[in-house]
């Protein structure tokens, strides 16, 4: 039998469109890891106006063989919405003479990769696209068929976060992406700053290097922050130690601290060095760790609340562009025994932690 009979010629031609677009999807991330491995938007930026093909290959010294491949490379980034190919008029000779030429100019996109800025996420696009990293997903299959293993156990030998604490580089690699996403929070605090009105402490479990914490504790120089998390995270942190901000190793599955805080509490799980905390976890985990913040709560005579700060899927609302980058941050999560969640997953959560 002929599956596809009854299909038109062009049906046909867009369904091959569809599976070559993401069979070769792989290219995409590839092009961009060339684009931030060569600096290129930060070239463009220090260039000060948008940089033409024989400008940027001067800059970059290519050889004459690659010329017309940096030409391809730029055009496929450009397609993508990296880069803006704009007209521009040659300064040479007269104005009569002034010679029309296409040049590159920065997009969003590419503005958020410029080295040094206070909104870069190269750190966080490096990580991402490290072999080690990515190369993991070649072996979804094998995983797929494994009872309890975690992507990563199943790639790395070993779970994620044993993997990072054994190989330095890399976990600096790590702590480095995950601040620099972290940034992109401080456009958040902006707006919803009232949720910290009247509280007195935080308590940012998970909270890695303390990105968001140093944020909070600059907006709000009277709050008290302690940054929670694994000994082996903190330790590199005590040094940075001020009149609002702290670092206390532990492990939030066992106690979630509350030392050296009064009055009233919040627990902020956010986007910090150790990924956004609940979506690394599997819903049992996920009530642990909210659970252990419900006692704490309950402990304290002047009580307190919970934020979570994370992805919330909803296909429904969302546009298809948002809805695609939150179901692959979803599929990330098999690294771990995460997930990403709808509102209603983590409604459930909480009822199921006491809250």
């Amino acid at each position: 039998m002929d599956l596809l009979s009854g299909r038109k010629s062009n049906e046909i031609f867009e369904g091959q469109v569809h599976v070559y677009k993401h069979m070769y999807a792989y290219l995409d991330s590839m092009c961009l890891k060339w684009c931030i491995e060569l600096e290129i938007p930060t070239i463009i930026y220090n260039h000060e106006k948008p940089i033409t093909l024989h400008e940027l290959i001067s800059i970059l010294q290519v050889p004459p063989s690659k010329i017309s491949g940096v030409e391809r490379l730029m055009r496929h980034l450009s397609h993508n919405r990296f880069f803006d190919i704009v007209t521009i008029h040659d300064d040479d000779g007269g104005d009569e003479n002034k010679e029309k030429k296409e040049a590159y100019a920065l997009t969003i996109a590419s503005e958020l990769l410029v080295k040094g800025t206070e909104y870069c996420l190269t750190p966080m696009a490096k990580c991402g696209l490290n072999p080690l990293m990515s190369s993991s997903f070649n072996l979804l299959g094998k995983w797929t068929l494994e009872k309890n293993l975690t992507l990563s156990e199943i790639s790395l030998g070993t779970n994620l976060w044993d993997f990072l604490s054994k190989n330095p580089s890399i976990l600096t690699s790590f702590n480095e992406s995950m601040a620099s996403d972290s940034q992109m929070v401080k456009l958040a605090l902006k707006d919803h700053s009232a949720v910290f009105e009247g509280l007195e402490s935080i308590v940012d479990v998970g909270g890695g290097n303390g990105t968001i914490s140093k944020i909070i504790s600059d907006m709000f120089p009277k709050l008290k922050c302690i940054v929670f998390d694994l000994p082996h995270v903190v330790e590199n942190f005590s040094g940075t130690t001020s009149n609002n901000l702290s670092f206390v190793g532990g492990d939030m599955f066992n106690y979630i601290c509350i030392c050296k805080l009064q009055g009233k509490l919040l627990f902020l799980f956010q986007l910090n060095s150790n990924l956004w905390i609940l979506h690394d976890w599997d819903e049992e985990h996920c009530v642990k760790i909210l659970k252990k913040c419900k006692d704490a709560i309950s402990n304290n005579t002047k009580g307190g609340k919970a934020i979570v700060i994370d992805l919330v899927i909803n296909e429904k609302q969302d546009e298809f562009g948002l809805t695609q980058m939150k179901l692959r941050m979803d599929i990330a999560m098999t690294t771990l025994n995460g997930k990403e969640r709808s509102e209603e997953e983590f409604k459930k959560l909480f009822l199921e932690a006491g809250f």
